[in-house]
C-alpha cells in the first residue's frame, strides 16, 4: 500500500507544486476508502473535504432532470480531483459524487486546508488557483452533457 506522501506525490493536481507546501498538505490529509455505489458526498450538505482520486472511479452527478432522472455530468478517475465547493462560501455541495467502483482517495480536511491557505498567502493563492481548474472542467463538462441531453430530446 501507498504512504500518503506517495499518493499526493505523483497527484496531477500537485503538478509544479513548490516543495515546502507539501508538508502542509500531508498536516490535513488521510487516505480513504469507498465501496462500489458508496456515496461521497451529495448536494446541498455541508462541504467539509476535498478529495484527490488515487484509484477507482467516481461520478459527479447533478440534480434531477425531467425525463433524465439523476444526471451523471463526469466520470473521475484515478489522478483526478473531486469537489471545489469547500473552497467558496457557503461551503456547500453543489453536485453529488458516489463511488462506481471500489475507489481510494487521499481526502484534505476543508477547514485546515483553509485555514493553511489564510496563514500562507502564496499556498492559497496556488490552491485557488488549482480548484479554479477544477471548477472551469466541470463547468465544461456540465455544458457538454446539457446539449447531449438537448439533441437527444429533440
Amino acid at each position: 500500500m501507498n504512504t500518503l506522501e506517495d499518493i499526493l506525490a505523483w497527484r496531477p493536481f500537485w503538478n509544479k507544486l513548490p516543495p515546502q507546501y507539501f508538508p502542509l498538505l500531508i498536516e490535513c490529509a488521510t487516505v480513504e476508502r469507498y465501496r462500489s455505489g458508496e456515496p461521497i458526498f451529495k448536494k446541498g450538505y455541508d462541504a467539509e473535504r476535498f478529495f484527490l482520486i488515487h484509484h477507482g472511479k467516481v461520478v459527479l452527478e447533478a440534480t434531477y432532470v425531467s425525463g433524465e432522472g439523476l444526471i451523471t455530468i463526469q466520470t473521475l478517475g484515478a489522478g483526478e480531483a473531486l469537489g471545489w465547493s469547500w473552497l467558496f462560501p457557503p461551503h456547500q455541495w453543489q453536485f453529488s459524487a458516489r463511488a462506481v467502483e471500489p475507489t481510494e482517495a487521499a481526502v484534505f480536511k476543508a477547514d485546515a486546508l483553509r485555514k493553511k491557505a489564510k496563514e500562507t498567502p502564496a499556498f492559497g493563492y496556488d490552491l485557488a488557483l488549482r480548484v479554479g481548474g477544477i471548477m472551469l472542467k466541470q463547468l465544461q463538462a456540465t455544458q457538454r452533457r446539457l446539449l447531449d441531453i438537448c439533441e437527444v430530446s429533440q
